[in-house]
């Protein structure tokens, strides 16, 4: 029997800003939000884990003690069984990069998906960051995408354009006089080449400011709780996991729509397609074929693969409660496994529990700390991450990857953008969705953001094309059942895995 990583406790912690109220009251003034920027930064923290309420203004408070998931072994030497908020995700892809906290470090890291540090022609995944915005005015069009974690190089000007706007429409940084600039507010992993923001200025005559706030769930709630004073004209980054939130509480101004791409339709909610569809990925198990190979062991292929003995103490899986990707693939099993107390996805969760899986509280940590295909000793070779994350761990001559998605547990996870409801500039909210939409920045996505564009005419570089194929069937929940029954699959996950 190879050997397998230690057990090891796993723990839930958040960040603390705050309440709601005190939330809204600092973010009225440029100084109130670079002091709640810096806080973030710190890394405060309460622990525990809950299933409503306010977290950043978003879905998750937290509550007192720790729990232990799996057979509840000490903690692997030199980790002390808490982690600080900074080490979450995310984005991808996904966070992959998902993806979202490389080298910036910048909070809510969930949502950001980058992909995974390791080697490529260019050097390490890490150090091709910095390099990132250069080269690609030096590459052709067509291998324009190497890795969501180019995040951090250009997310560091990108969405480092504007954080201060926080304020109300009255104080906001809307354009009042002559609509000059147009707001958005953004996940955390929001990033587009600078050369497109110039593009996007020229063209329109607009000054792009962006207000990132937080992975999707944080985002959404900040909408929710802001709609009678928005922070902006414009969201971009809510997925289709929170998108019943944003229709039900009347965030979005549903007449202003925009022109959609070939194809782009199928991804409509509740036929309203003033939601608009930008770009998608998939939530799935990855593995590190490499240790695989090295144990001899003959690599798990679907979901209930992973809770068979010879795959006990080898899988992460993430908190759904604390994250958008951990969401996303609980709604997986809901999906493949059903809803029966016999054999539904609780049952599942609970046999997971029971073969050792560790869960972490957002895909940095899962994917980076943890999974040993992340280029850090991590101990554990499958994780939950992104079907486009294995196009970032390439050998150093590129002709192979060091990991792989595990296609048959792949879930979609769509990201939607729109014009907020008493926005102070709606016709620049537009024009911001229609350029979003273009080829240029569709092109740009899957480099920046390392999801799939929707638009057909964008450009895929090599490396996504070899290696972060999407499933031909993605497990599917309709958006109406995510909505009406939510907060019941996660409080039936926290009482499956003892949370």
């Amino acid at each position: 029997m190879p050997a397998r990583p230690p057990s090891s406790r796993s723990t839930f912690s958040n960040e603390g800003d705050g309440d709601a109220v005190d939330l809204i009251r600092k973010c009225r003034s440029r100084r109130g939000r670079r002091s709640w920027q810096r806080e973030r930064h710190d890394g405060r923290k309460t622990t525990g884990i809950a299933l409503s309420g306010i977290h950043h203004l978003c879905l998750f408070p937290t509550t007192g003690e720790r729990p232990v998931v799996g057979p509840g072994a000490p903690a692997p030497p030199g980790e002390s069984g808490a982690e600080s908020a900074g080490d979450r995700r995310p984005s991808n892809l996904l966070r992959s990069v998902p993806a979202k906290e490389v080298e910036q470090n910048l909070p809510g890291r969930d949502q950001a998906r980058p992909g995974p540090p390791g080697t490529h022609p260019g050097g390490t995944m890490r150090n091709r960051l910095a390099k990132a915005s250069s080269r690609r005015e030096m590459r052709p069009r067509t291998d324009r995408l190497s890795r969501r974690t180019l995040l951090a190089g250009s997310a560091a000007t990108a969405v480092g354009l504007a954080l201060a706007a926080c304020g109300s429409k009255g104080s906001g940084g809307s354009g009042s006089a002559g609509g000059e600039t147009v707001t958005v507010v953004t996940h955390d992993s929001f990033s587009v080449p600078d050369a497109l923001i110039s593009a996007f200025k020229e063209d329109t005559g607009y000054a792009l400011e962006v207000v990132a706030s937080g992975d999707a769930g944080e985002l959404t709630n900040k909408l929710v709780l802001t709609k009678d004073a928005p922070l902006g004209d414009a969201f971009f980054g809510v997925d289709n996991s929170f998108a019943s939130r944003i229709l039900e509480a009347g965030v979005l101004d549903t007449s202003a729509t925009v022109s959609l791409p070939e194809g782009a339709d199928q991804y409509i909610i509740d036929d309203t397609p003033a939601l608009t569809p930008i770009d998608f990925g998939e939530v799935c198990a990855n593995i590190d074929t490499a240790w695989f190979t090295d144990h001899g062991l003959t690599p798990p292929a679907a979901f209930e693969d992973l809770t068979k003995a010879e795959y006990k103490d080898l899988f992460v899986a993430i908190n759904p409660s604390t994250s958008s990707t951990g969401l996303a693939f609980l709604l997986a099993t809901v999906g493949h496994f059903g809803t029966a107390d016999a054999g539904g996805f609780a049952d599942y969760w609970r046999q997971l529990a029971a073969n050792g899986m560790r869960v972490d509280e957002g895909w940095t940590s899962a994917y980076y700390t943890d999974f040993s295909g992340g280029g850090e000793g991590g101990a554990y070779p499958i994780v939950v991450s992104y079907s486009s994350s294995p196009a970032a761990t390439l050998t150093a001559d590129g002709s192979a990857s060091t990991t792989a998605s595990l296609l048959a547990t792949a879930t979609r996870q769509v990201e939607y953008a729109g014009v907020l409801a008493g926005a102070a500039n709606p016709e620049g909210a537009k024009a911001f969705l229609t350029w979003m939409l273009s080829a240029d920045v569709q092109s740009s996505i899957p480099e920046n953001m390392y999801m799939y564009p929707v638009n057909p005419e964008a450009a895929l570089s090599e490396e996504m094309t070899k290696f972060g194929a999407t499933s031909d069937k993605p497990v599917t929940v309709p958006a109406d059942e995510i909505a009406a029954n939510r907060d019941t699959w996660l409080a039936a996950w926290t009482e499956a895995v003892g949370a």
